[in-house]
C-alpha cells in the first residue's frame, strides 16, 4: 500500500475512533437526559449533540488532522455544518419519535451514523483540508509576514 494511502487510511480510522467516542458520549448524555429529565426528545438530543461535537472537534483537530489552523475559524466552519445538520436532524428526529412513535434511541443512532460520515468528509475536505499535518509548523501567514522583513 502506498504511503499516502496508508496515511489516509490511518487518519480515517483515527477519525472514526474519536467519532465513536463522541457517539458514546452523546448516547450517554442523551440517555441521562431522557431518563432523568422531563424534557422532550429535541432538547435532550440537542444538548447531547453539542457536548459530543465539542469533544469530537477537539480530539480530531489535535490528533487526526494535526492542524495548526486558527481555532475560531475552524469552529465557525464546523458551526456552519451544524447550522444545517442540527435543525434538520432535530426536527426530523423529533417528528419520527413524537409523531411516528419511532424508538428515540434508534433515531439518535441513525443521526450519529449520518453525522459521522458527513462530518468526516466536511472536516477532511473543508475545515482542515489545507492545514492537515501542519501542527508544529509555522503558519503560512507568519512566514509571509516574516519574509518581508529585511535582515
Amino acid at each position: 500500500m502506498e504511503n499516502t494511502a496508508r496515511t489516509e487510511l490511518f487518519r480515517t480510522l483515527k477519525y472514526f475512533t474519536f467519532a465513536t467516542s463522541a457517539g458514546i458520549i452523546e448516547m450517554l448524555m442523551f440517555t441521562l437526559l431522557d431518563q432523568f429529565t422531563p424534557w422532550t426528545y429535541w432538547l435532550s438530543y440537542l444538548i447531547a449533540l453539542v457536548v459530543s461535537v465539542l469533544w469530537n472537534f477537539t480530539l480530531n483537530r489535535e490528533f487526526t488532522f494535526k492542524s495548526n489552523n486558527h481555532i475560531p475559524t475552524a469552529m465557525m466552519k464546523v458551526a456552519a455544518y451544524y447550522a444545517i445538520f442540527t435543525p434538520v436532524t432535530t426536527v426530523l428526529g423529533n417528528h419520527l419519535v413524537e409523531n411516528l412513535s419511532w424508538n428515540a434511541y434508534v433515531v439518535t443512532l441513525l443521526n450519529l451514523l449520518l453525522n459521522g460520515v458527513t462530518e468526516y468528509l466536511y472536516q477532511r475536505l473543508y475545515v482542515f483540508g489545507k492545514s492537515i499535518d501542519s501542527k508544529g509548523k509555522i503558519p503560512r501567514h507568519k512566514l509571509d509576514a516574516s519574509s518581508s522583513i529585511s535582515p
